[in-house]
This record gives C-alpha cells, structure tokens and sequence, in this order.
C-alpha cells in the first residue's frame, strides 16, 4: 500500500460530501483518477463512520486506490482499514499507533518540519504539510512557507502530502515544490463535473 502514496488525494467533507452524495461524489473522483480518499467526518456517530469506511474502502480497492480515515484510530484498528491520519491531538501517541496498527499511517505536521522528522521515526508512512494557501475549508488555518515542502523533501525519506487551499489556479505554482501527493478538497467537490475535474488534476500531478 505504501507505493500508493502519491498523485490525487481527495478528502471528503461533511458539508461538500453529505452522507446522501459521498458515494457517487467518491466515485467519480476514482473514475477520474484519485489515487487516495480520505474519509474525514466530524458529524457521524462511530456505527456510521464505520459503515462509510468499509464501503469506501471496498469502492477505492476497486479502483486501485488507497483508502484513509481521519483521526479515528479505535475504528481503523477494529476495521482494519487501509490507512489513517492523524493531527496534532494524536501524534503523540504515533508510537503506540505504529505497533497496533498495520496499515497506512499520514501525520498532519502543519507547517514544522520537526514534527515531521519525528514521525518518520515513530512510523508515520507519509507527512502533510499545510496550509499551502488560504483555505476555505479551514479558513483559520495559517499558511505556509512553501518552501518547506523543499525541504522537507531534501531531509525525510517518507512521501509528502501538500494541503490546503490547493485549486486550477496554484497549482502550478505549488508542483514546483515536487510534493508526492497532493490533497484537494473544495475545488473539487464544487465542481459541476467531478470525474472531469479530478482527471484534470490526476493528469498535472501524473
């Protein structure tokens, strides 16, 4: 799984995914070339997250994609999912994740390259640095410099993941920095095609 980490990441949202769309929204990112979905959800109750899990992971494994949830250690653990992520709230546990979880494991390291380096230590498979530009998802989020995604690159040996804010617009500008992966959220679930919109990014990105 860890020769997945690269190209299109797409990250679900409570608000641009509703529970009533995400599975045709998800699909028609995988239909236009995806190469990892994350399941990020603040609303569902753990029966639901667990039941979109495994029928994301099932719609990603039919595509060759790499399916991850979002700071829900327990259920990915008790499912045993393809990946999770984690933020600041959890990384300090990245340790005891390492060795009672086996697969994937992304670490947020916002915009510090330490927190990076210790992941990559504690077992992390990939890092995410962000936000690259101002961000409607997270709209208080500060901005990077992007040259620590350079850097980054230059000092880890691990797949890293640029997010935040990513759009048609930068992100020509961001790919001049040579991430692994490239996380977008808004731009393309606003879009009146998704599969169009997602090939659009799978073919810069590939």
């Amino acid at each position: 799984m860890i020769n997945k980490l690269h190209g299109l990441y797409v990250i679900t949202d409570d608000k641009l995914t509703p529970i009533d769309t995400i599975y045709k929204s998800v699909e028609l990112s995988l239909r236009g070339g995806a190469k990892i979905v994350q399941l990020r959800t603040k609303i569902y109750n753990d029966k639901t997250i667990s039941y979109l899990s495994l029928k994301i992971q099932d719609m990603c494994r039919e595509y060759g994609a790499l399916f991850i949830l979002n700071d829900r250690i327990d259920i990915a653990i008790k499912l045993g999912l393809d990946g999770i992520h984690i933020g600041k709230d959890d990384y300090m546990d990245l340790k005891t994740v390492r060795e009672n979880f086996r697969g994937v494991i992304g670490v947020s390291c916002y915009n510090d390259l330490k927190i990076a380096k210790n992941a990559q230590k504690n077992g992390a498979d990939y890092v995410a640095f962000g936000a690259c530009f101002a961000s409607s998802t997270k709209p208080n989020a500060p901005t990077l410099d992007l040259n620590i995604i350079k850097k980054a690159k230059e000092k880890l040996e691990i797949p890293i993941c640029a997010i935040g804010g990513i759009n048609r617009s930068n992100i020509k500008t961001l790919l001049e920095y040579k991430p692994d992966m490239v996380a977008i959220i808004s731009d393309i679930w606003n879009s009146d095609d998704i599969k169009e919109r997602s090939l659009f990014f799978n073919t810069l990105l590939n």
